[in-house]
């Protein structure tokens, strides 16, 4: 026979779907039941002229039970069946997992490709790769879509749904007058390859019947897993005006012998009553299962390739994986930035694309980690995003560049992973690097410690393109962002800086306690997984006290951050990026009594525009031998094309190298060769918008004697 599903299964499951004995199938073609039973078992097989009498008994082509690719047409046919009211009268009038998250497609990117990550087949080594498509959907295509999906069917439960004065029916309701009175649909479709894909069983314990079947139930195997409450799931519903998802997974394992195009689709509409029969809220799209009571209940079933396509579900390889198409996908923040549309405008390429765009920050902000590589070590996900319209391209596919979201954090992970860190800043585009105790907690309320695991702390200099400086991200092991702070307590001099704290396995191999301590930061994370702290699961899996621990590394990790920022660098180039058109070492003529052999120069320059409009300076001093005696005051001008230059007030001004500064003027360490200054000008005193302007810095010789 042809390659495909192994005969017997298949035809077992064949039996199943057109509710067929198999003493029934031998009486068909004619032959013994002890003989099917044994094609069945694999201890025989059917003869040619025979499997042509067992095409005709189960209403298929030959090609279909030579091939065995997907199921015959005998059984009942796929459609949408709905959970029936309870008999208590019990009612859900929505999903409370959905209400946990935003309806927000930066919220959907971050719990998504979390999932992904979790499932990433790592035995190859590959990273897993998730593209989001988003593909709007009008006229003719959109009636075909609609046909492919049974819409006839669900109408009068969405038209009850929606007439429902509560939260989710409003919601349903806006979705169906967007989608009839502006004759659009909009698709968001997340696919990942190099996944574990939905395998298990319909209804037991597996990666299907989690995502499908159940609320709450995570099913998250390892560790260093990111999820752990089993909500993420819900933010595909959530993101859906409808409440509509389609699901069509490759498998890493196969089921029922098979391991492409399982599909199934999942409903959640609240309680309502529709032709005189009450609905518990879910439905669910599959074929009936013959062994569930009056095949009342519906299971996953395999697709032919014109079902997946007419579907929008064609995935572009065999390679295992997991397909989700939100229908009426909608995004809050996106319309939220359309204020300006009146209510009856739609902007549907500013909706669209704004979509798009939030799409692409999401996945820098919180993944730039997880596609960054270094040494040996390949990314653990690559992350792109494309726009269509009826199949036409709006936005070409964008793939997510962590060294353009992220620079300097993408720099300092890649110097870790590379082993190139340093154990103190001296030159720009360093990453500086040590590490962070973090004492884990006996669980079960035991007193004591478990171990010291020792986390990562890298440190860089700030660019423009990584948002606010002065900042400090944390991590696990799957490399999603969970905390992003700011570092309290700095003085306005530092120079601005970016750092990266890698806990659990994220920190290496060679961490001491790393599992330990993903399994202690994982019950610390909230369902948002944003932030490290007190919980339920923190303390019944630990004790009452254990956050405590975490507040402890938050301490460190800021002590250590000072006291790596705390001396400046030494620029490799003068003057200070895009600043240093704008920036001028100033000269001035020496007074007599002053010979060069002494007089300190003022030799390098640095300069960036704080967020309230002053100047910072870093100003670098070279001194001569004997020039450690004289007391120089460095001071501020706006550079001018003609006249006098304006004096800016310093609202700062310390010495941070071999200098102090007093009455406004330095004071040089005896014999010291080189100096660093740092000052923050007055913007109360500035007689020109900094933006517009550049300026100079002057060393003046203070009036009066030199130190003696």
């Amino acid at each position: 026979m042809d390659a495909g599903e192994d005969f017997g299964p298949w035809l077992a499951r064949q039996l199943k779907l057109a509710d067929m004995t198999q003493t029934e199938l031998a009486q068909e073609v004619d032959v013994t039941r002890a003989a099917v039973s044994a094609w069945i078992t694999g201890r025989a097989a059917p003869r040619t002229e025979i499997i042509e009498r067992i095409a005709r008994a189960l209403n298929t082509d030959l090609a279909t039970v030579h091939t065995r690719t997907t199921d015959t047409q005998a059984g009942l046919p796929v459609g949408w069946y709905h959970r029936p009211g309870h008999a208590d009268g019990g009612r859900e009038l929505g999903n409370a997992a959905a209400f946990a998250f935003d309806a927000d497609v930066e919220v959907l990117a971050r719990e998504t490709c979390q999932n992904s990550l979790d499932e990433r087949i790592t035995a190859n080594g590959q990273p897993v790769r998730v593209r989001y498509t988003l593909h709007e959907l009008t006229g003719e295509r959109l009636a075909r879509f609609r046909e492919a999906i049974q819409w006839d069917d669900l109408f009068p439960h969405y038209e009850v749904a929606a007439a429902q004065d509560q939260k989710v029916g409003r919601v349903i309701d806006a979705g169906l007058r967007d989608m009839y009175d502006h004759d659009r649909l909009v698709l968001l479709r997340v696919d990942d390859y190099n996944a574990a894909g939905l395998t298990g069983d319909d209804y037991e314990d597996g990666r299907f019947a989690a995502v499908v079947r159940r609320q709450l139930d995570s099913h998250k195997s390892g560790k260093g897993a990111g999820g752990s409450y089993g909500l993420g799931k819900a933010t595909l519903w959530a993101t859906s005006r409808l409440g509509l998802v389609l699901i069509n997974s490759t498998l890493s394992e196969p089921h029922e012998g098979r391991t492409e195009r399982r599909l199934v689709g999942r409903l959640d509409l609240p309680w309502r009553q529709v032709g005189g029969q009450a609905w518990a809220g879910p439905a669910w799209l599959g074929r009936p299962d013959p062994e569930s009571p009056g095949a009342a209940v519906a299971r996953s079933w395999w697709a032919d390739e014109a079902t997946v396509e007419a579907l929008y579900l064609t995935r572009e390889s065999g390679e295992p994986g997991t397909s989700f198409l939100v229908v009426g996908a909608h995004d809050v923040a996106s319309l939220a930035d359309a204020g300006r549309l009146s209510d009856d405008e739609v902007d549907d390429d500013f909706s669209i694309q704004g979509m798009h765009r939030r799409l692409v920050e999401a996945l820098g902000r919180n993944f730039w980690a997880a596609m960054t590589g270094g040494g040996d070590r390949l990314p653990l996900l690559e992350a792109s995003v494309r726009t269509l319209r009826n199949g036409d391209v709006v936005v070409p596919e964008e793939r997510v560049d962590p060294t353009v979201t992220q620079p300097s954090r993408t720099r300092a992970l890649r110097a870790f992973l590379d082993g190139t860190t340093v154990e103190q800043l001296t030159e720009s585009g360093q990453v500086a690097a040590t590490t962070v105790p973090l004492s884990i907690p006996v669980a079960g309320g035991g007193r004591g410690s478990a171990g010291e695991h020792r986390a990562v702390l890298l440190v860089t200099d700030a660019e423009d393109l990584d948002g606010k400086p002065n900042r400090v991200v944390a991590m696990r092991g799957n490399r999603m962002t969970v905390r992003d702070a700011a570092v309290p307590g700095l003085s306005l001099s530092v120079n601005p800086f970016q750092a990266v704290l890698l806990t659990g396995e994220a920190a290496g191999a060679r961490a001491p306690y790393a599992a330990e301590a993903e399994v202690f930061l994982r019950a610390a994370e909230p369902p948002e997984h944003n932030k490290w702290g007190q919980t339920e699961e923190l303390t019944l899996a630990y004790s009452p006290s254990a956050y405590r621990r975490i507040s402890s590394l938050t301490r460190e990790t800021n002590a250590a951050i000072k006291q790596l920022v705390a001396r400046p660098k030494k620029r490799a180039k003068a003057g200070g990026g895009r600043l240093a058109p704008k920036l001028t070492v100033g000269t001035r003529a020496k007074r007599a009594r002053l010979t060069a052999a002494t007089l300190p120069v003022l030799e390098e320059l640095d300069a960036q525009v704080l967020d309230g409009g002053a100047w910072q300076v870093t100003g670098e001093v070279r001194i001569p031998t004997g020039g450690d005696a004289w007391r120089l005051a460095p001071v501020a001008k706006f550079d001018v094309r003609s006249g006098p230059r304006p004096t800016i007030a310093w609202a700062e001004l310390v010495g941070v190298d071999n200098c102090e500064v007093v009455d406004d003027t330095l004071r040089f360490a005896e014999k010291a060769r080189s100096a660093t200054f740092r000052g923050v000008t007055d913007p109360t005193t500035h007689a020109v918008r900094t933006s517009l302007s550049g300026l100079v810095v002057e060393l003046r010789a203070a009036e009066g004697e030199v130190r003696s």
